[in-house]
């Protein structure tokens, strides 16, 4: 069952064309991988599917009204700023809101705590979120996307700022969202954890889609080349893909 669909999405910024014709379907099952260089438009791609930014062609998405998308996609944004002292846990209630408003059920609140306990923030539900270091606030917000519960979560590079092990650790547990029949789109510009982890790659460059497969079959020294301008090292192993960059051309 398809969770995003788009059609001939295009957006132009400042008088500059982003990207045009962009076609994408995501189903529940999949994790995507959303991967290109600096400035080639996964933020405003994601941001156009969900209505955020004015675009030419369809998205499933930005049609609907505000809460019925909140219903359907969890929205973690790059920005991770937070305004308020609460704590971690108030913070992770505000993911139940489109579906019960302020005053939460008790599934509202086994969800909570699925989301804390997933992120590993089970133990510091009461601290300030403002008090954090940036990494855990980052797991905080991961964990308030976790607890809407949709069918869909995008998230625009999620485990910028993470510790390795906090980056594998969240690239696993959207692999077990996926396992568990919801859809993950999530945009990285690390390109080893994207091969290992998503089963597809899509890669968004030079105005479009220039690749949508498995890493494998997306990752060519072709394509490395001409969108990354780089080379890299890629084997399978019996532990997963290896994938590492190795030089500028």
């Amino acid at each position: 069952m398809s969770v995003l669909e788009l059609q001939n999405l295009s957006v132009s910024l400042r008088g500059r064309q982003i990207f045009r014709d962009v076609a994408l379907s995501v189903q529940k099952g999949e994790m995507v991988g959303l991967i290109g260089p600096n400035g080639a438009g996964k933020t405003t791609l994601m941001r156009a599917a969900l209505g955020l930014v004015a675009h030419g062609g369809h998205s499933s998405l930005a049609g609907m009204t505000p809460m019925a998308r909140a219903r359907a996609v969890a929205w973690m944004p790059q920005s991770r700023e937070i305004a308020w002292p609460v704590s971690i846990e108030a913070l992770v209630r505000l993911g139940r809101m489109p579906h019960h408003g302020a005053r939460l059920s008790a599934e509202d609140h086994a969800a909570v705590a699925r989301a804390l306990d997933h992120m590993g923030l089970g133990d510091m539900r009461s601290r300030t979120v403002t008090r954090l270091s940036g990494g855990e606030q980052a797991r905080a917000l991961i964990a308030r996307a976790l607890a809407q519960e949709t069918d869909l979560l995008m998230a625009d590079e999620p485990i910028a700022g993470l510790d390795p092990a906090h980056q594998i650790a969240t690239m696993q547990m959207f692999q077990r969202l996926a396992t568990d029949g919801r859809a993950v789109l999530v945009s990285l510009h690390d390109l080893g954890l994207a091969a290992r982890h998503c089963a597809r790659l899509v890669v968004l460059g030079q105005g479009g889609i220039q690749a949508d497969g498995p890493p494998a079959k997306v990752l060519t020294p072709d394509l490395l080349a001409r969108v990354f301008g780089i080379t890299a090292y890629h084997a399978q192993t019996p532990q997963g893909h290896i994938f590492q960059p190795l030089e500028v051309l």
